[in-house]
């Protein structure tokens, strides 16, 4: 998944979590609050995936052309990498809360554009919109949590954000199957996440700016205030002597490198340290982004089409499969990322990801090679409606159910009696799929009538399974530790650019690819980009489990590889044993 993270948070930070949040409610409340904006992310991610399939309907020229759908996906992604840069300014500038509540704003007015859109790029200005509030609430929410949860705790609250992330996909699945029949469905779908960023700016109204941002600004009595309906009494002193040396060392360090941007990320380079750590850490997000998940995440109910669920109300209830399994991954990431390691559990995922994604192309392949044929019978039923394109092609006769839903012939097959018997190839409007669908018939614009469908659900989920609690979240956790200290921010910010970049590519190309190259040869190809990402991760990403942030920029500074044993982090292990 995607472009947020789940800290690490062990069993007894868990417990420690629920003694005292059942103590202090008001703890659980702000990160609640903060945490929608976690929630915001993931359903936008989800709903988009059911919308588009009733946008095509709606717009002609959106069904026509596979770049405008494309476009109506990616332009949240690439409003989230605007909004996450300016983002960063804001919360530094303005606060935390001001920029969670500026996100919301934001996040509001393009659910409402996207709801009432006239045209096309009405949609399209909307999902700008939408992504720049997502863009700067994925990364403010986290950063007003940890700021503002009790330091044995923390790494629990935090988690409550990127768990809400994919409880938000989940939940926008349930929302797209709930509007399938109402009038206006795909502005309903869109238009309800208006909602829940409603909520979390109300929310957010009552609670207080980050204490570490106050203090920051030379507001300590503020700052004290705030942590006082936080810790107990005797701690808050304790808090304050370690936000301020904390924040000292921050100020020095950013004396040391600069406060420009450009002059920090010269440093970071130039550090041999720090830029060992970019290339462990830019790969491991490329690689997350280049398996092809957000493909599952944006154009899920559409894959569900391509392997013969033609219904989209079938289509969507299938992709509440991928999305609960990718909640339940995170969960599981969790319990494992400090007990079998960074490397481990990156490299079994990988692997399965990549015989996943073999073994689906291996059966859209064979669902194309075995899809029905045209029968010019079938397609004479329908009077003088017959596909243009098959009636002048030189070899009719050849035609199956794939060539009919070419883009160059723009047709409809029409399924026969018999699903897997050869059909219909006719023109492919309105009137002639409702004569279709009033014989009984499976109107079929996407793919084709396929004995190997339910064989892409099981794999498409097995697929999740496998990403979820290694890829989905272990990127995230690598990013986090592996950085040295004063390069820690410019580091992550690069980090996170390359992941969102890398999400804009696939979720920009993959309608094109799938024209180009055809369902199995697109999943093939993300197959070969995972196999260039595993072995990346196996020459440049380091083990970092239980190993102090020191130690790491050891290892990096020496230089690391696969082959030799790392002496640190033996001693680390003998020492843990």
């Amino acid at each position: 998944m995607v472009e947020g993270g789940i800290s690490k948070a062990d069993k007894t930070e868990f417990t420690n979590c629920w003694s005292a949040v059942w103590e202090t409610p008001y703890i659980m409340r702000l990160a609640l609050s903060a945490g929608i904006g976690g929630f915001l992310f993931g359903f936008d991610t989800g709903v988009i995936s059911g919308a588009l399939l009733y946008i095509k309907e709606d717009f002609k020229e959106v069904d026509e052309k596979t770049w405008l759908q494309e476009t109506i996906v990616s332009m949240a992604v690439a409003g989230a990498i605007f909004g996450a840069a300016f983002g960063g300014w804001l919360n530094d500038k303005f606060g935390r809360k001001f920029s969670i509540l500026i996100a919301d704003v934001l996040f509001f007015i393009g659910s409402v554009v996207m709801a009432f859109a006239p045209v096309p790029w009405v949609i399209i200005l909307g999902r700008i919109f939408v992504g720049l509030g997502v863009g700067m609430a994925s990364m403010t929410s986290p950063l007003y949590i940890s700021e503002a949860s009790p330091h044995k705790i923390r790494g629990a609250l935090v988690s409550t954000n990127g768990l809400l992330i994919t409880v938000g996909q989940f939940l926008a699945y349930l929302i797209n199957l709930a509007f399938t029949n109402v009038k206006g469905t795909w502005r309903w779908m869109l238009g309800i996440a208006a909602l829940p960023a409603v909520i979390q700016l109300l929310l957010m109204l009552t609670l207080p700016e980050s204490p570490r941002w106050l203090y920051r600004k030379g507001k300590v009595d503020e700052s004290r205030e705030i942590l006082a309906k936080i810790y107990s009494a005797e701690e808050v002193e304790d808090e304050m002597l370690a936000m301020k040396k904390s924040i000292e060392e921050e100020k020095a360090i950013e004396g040391s490198i600069g406060s420009s941007t450009f002059t920090q990320i010269k440093k970071a380079f130039g550090n041999t340290a720090c830029r060992r750590a970019l290339y462990a850490g830019i790969c491991v997000q490329v690689a997350q982004q280049f398996v092809g998940i957000n493909t599952v995440m944006y154009y899920g109910p559409t894959i569900m089409q391509f392997a013969g669920f033609a219904s989209k109300r079938t289509a969507m209830g299938l992709t509440l499969i991928t999305s609960g399994l990718n909640a339940v991954g995170s969960i599981v990431s969790m319990a494992f990322v400090d007990k079998y390691g960074r490397r481990r559990l990156m490299t079994i995922s990988m692997i399965g990801i990549i015989s996943c994604l073999v073994i689906l192309s291996v059966i859209f392949f064979q669902a194309a090679a075995h899809a029905p044929a045209v029968s010019s019978n079938e397609s004479a039923h329908f009077g003088n409606n017959t596909c243009q394109a098959y009636a002048n092609a030189p070899n009719p006769s050849s035609w199956n159910c794939m060539k009919c839903l070419a883009k160059k012939a723009n047709c409809g097959f029409c399924s026969n009696t018999n699903l897997f018997a050869p059909g219909a190839c006719i023109a492919k409007t309105d009137a002639l799929e409702q004569a279709c669908q009033a014989e009984k018939r499976v109107w079929y614009t996407e793919g084709c009538p396929s004995k190997f469908g339910f064989l892409a659900v099981i794999f498409l989920a097995l697929y999740i399974i496998l990403y979820s609690p290694g890829m989905g979240t272990i990127p995230w956790v690598v990013n986090s530790e592996i950085y040295p200290l004063k390069f820690r921010g410019v580091g992550g910010g690069i980090a996170a650019v390359s992941n969102w970049t890398s999400n804009l590519i696939v979720s920009l190309t993959f309608l094109t690819l799938i024209e180009h190259l055809g369902s199995s040869g697109t999943f093939l190809l993300f197959a070969g980009f995972s196999l260039l990402g595993l072995i990346a991760i196996f020459f440049l990403v380091p083990e970092t489990k239980g190993m102090q942030f020191e130690e790491i920029e050891k290892v990096l500074q020496k230089g690391y590889s696969p082959f030799r044993k790392n002496t640190t982090t033996k001693e680390i292990s003998d020492h843990t044993k």
